[in-house]
């Protein structure tokens, strides 16, 4: 397993994220030794979105309004459906998040999160998946959509559900090691 020892990433998100999405991802990363902050537009605690219901509340490490992409050398972006329907209508969010694909460096979105990418206009010609819903969407957006547990398309991870998970961490960990992608 690739060590995240000097790498920062940060998991850009809004109140009802997917509670696996985030928890699950975020173990992986800091068991592979990177350091992980949980990013949001809002301080304090977000709650999270379990299955069916409200689930855990998580601490936000960092404001979006504090910290600049510049910071960090890796993105992930969780799913649940209130999330990313937040997300893409925050000119912050979306910005912080067009300056991790401008630059190729490494972008790993799972379930509802790559909706957050199409606001970016960024994903033109690239690879991915989501969850099926978006499927359209993203097509509409340029991507050239597949149905597969994880996609790689330099140094962006893509998944469609929590049961993607394993293969969803362990190749957003090997995309982090390798770091920028450069020609993306």
């Amino acid at each position: 397993m690739a060590s995240l020892n000097d790498r920062k990433v940060a998991i850009l998100t809004e109140e009802g994220f997917e509670q696996v999405e985030l928890t699950s991802p975020k173990a992986a990363l800091e068991a592979a030794g990177a350091t992980v902050h949980v990013i949001s537009p809002k301080a304090g605690k977000i709650k999270a979105w379990d299955k069916t219901n409200w689930g855990i509340e998580i601490n936000v490490n960092k404001q979006l309004s504090e910290v600049s992409p510049d910071d960090y050398d890796a993105l992930v972006l969780p799913g649940g459906v209130l999330n990313p329907d937040k997300l893409r209508q925050n000119k912050d969010a979306i910005a912080f998040a067009s300056a991790f694909l401008d630059e190729g460096k490494p972008v790993a979105a799972i379930c509802h999160g790559p909706q957050v990418l199409i606001e970016t206009g960024l994903i033109n010609g690239r690879r991915l998946t989501s969850y099926p819903s978006l499927k359209t969407d993203l097509i509409n957006a340029g991507a050239d959509w597949v149905d597969e547990e994880v996609v790689v398309d330099n140094g962006l991870v893509t998944s469609r559900t929590p049961a993607d998970l394993d293969a969803f961490n362990r190749k957003a960990i090997e995309e982090i090691a390798e770091g920028v992608h450069h020609g993306a």
